[in-house]
């Protein structure tokens, strides 16, 4: 929207440019209708620059750079041959025609190759020079929709956890729509709930997000083109999906998965330290109470139940390892200060 602004401002400057020249030089434009003939000429002209900026949107000024180095030297080699004898015997007329595919030959020559070389190739043009990046390339994180409908990506964002540019591909928006369009309620839900994540992620000042256009028609899995994109760009893929981090392994991707990462960084506890959990539902034997740890690690507290609803001391007494995680037994205990022992 800001660019458009400039535009449209720019445009204004230009269209009174115009005007304003064919009234202080008149032999620029017709005799009749001069102004007129001033306003078009100069709208014409910001017209024309806009055009020509919309169509170099994509151009880089790593790739303008190159390209002006390759012009230059197309148009050294075109002049070193020109003045090297060979078309002397040749009349002016057959010369300038030499000249002119010389310097078109070896101008295009020279900036295509340019722009396929990389900065070490110029060590080679200019022996002992390197260029040096002024700064780190960008750290690409590639977001698929499972890790942006969990939302802790957002969590990681906001405290600073994860550093680099959050790289979102218009298909993974797609399919986040459809989900968020889907008549089961359920589906339904997860979707608005990532597209609330997704919003939640722009917010953030600290990470830039990008929306990339790239697709592969070709693939008709999202898995898929997600794997070839991450390749492409270099990028690190961030899911929850477990059999997507396994096929981005075996193609040489990085990845992270978000539950496996919440895995790492659980607390490790041991029988005999001392928690403070709230009481908020029955649990399976009778006397029973149950809470959760933040991280959602279910404690189980002996004769618990009465206390259902409240926070309480617990100490822990055993783990058990389980195929969905880890269960925590407790049992009571007084609070820090209070003697539990007849007075």
């Amino acid at each position: 929207m800001a660019l458009w602004i400039i535009r449209i401002f720019f445009l204004s400057l230009c269209t009174m440019g115009g005007y304003a020249i064919s009234q202080v030089r008149p032999d620029f434009v017709a005799q009749t209708h001069g102004g007129l003939v001033g306003l078009l000429i100069g709208f014409g002209f910001g017209g024309l620059l806009i055009a020509v900026d919309e169509m170099v949107k994509g151009f880089s000024l790593r790739a303008f750079s190159a390209t002006t180095f390759g012009l230059l030297l197309g148009a050294l080699v075109a002049t070193l041959i020109d003045r090297s004898g060979l078309f002397d015997g040749v009349d002016d007329a057959t010369r300038q025609l030499v000249r002119l595919g010389l310097f078109l030959g070896f101008s295009y020559i020279g900036m295509v190759l340019a722009m396929r070389s990389n900065k070490e190739d110029f060590s080679l043009i200019i022996p002992y020079v390197r260029f040096a990046a002024s700064n780190k390339p960008d750290n690409l994180l590639l977001l698929d929709t499972s890790a942006i409908i969990d939302g802790r990506i957002a969590d990681l964002l906001e405290g600073n956890f994860v550093d680099g540019v959050i790289v979102v591909p218009r298909f993974v928006l797609k399919e986040l729509q459809q989900v968020a369009d889907s008549h089961d309620p359920i589906k339904r839900a997860r979707g608005r709930r990532g597209l609330e994540m997704l919003n939640r992620v722009q917010q953030n000042q600290r990470n830039e997000v990008k929306i990339h256009d790239g697709d592969f028609p070709e693939e008709t899995e999202v898995d898929a083109k997600l794997v070839r994109l991450a390749r492409n760009l270099g990028a690190k893929l961030y899911t929850n999906d477990h059999n997507l981090g396994k096929i981005a392994a075996l193609q040489n991707v990085q990845y992270v998965n978000l539950h496996e990462l919440s895995k790492a960084l659980k607390p490790v506890l041991l029988p005999g330290e001392a928690l403070e959990i709230k009481i908020v539902r029955e649990g399976k034997d009778k006397g029973q109470g149950i809470g959760y740890l933040p991280d959602g690690t279910m404690v189980v507290v002996n004769h618990g139940q009465p206390q259902m609803g409240q926070t309480v001391h617990v100490q822990v007494q055993s783990l058990l390892q389980t195929g969905a995680g880890v269960i925590v037994f407790a049992d009571l205990r007084p609070p820090a200060g209070i003697s539990s022992g007849p007075v």
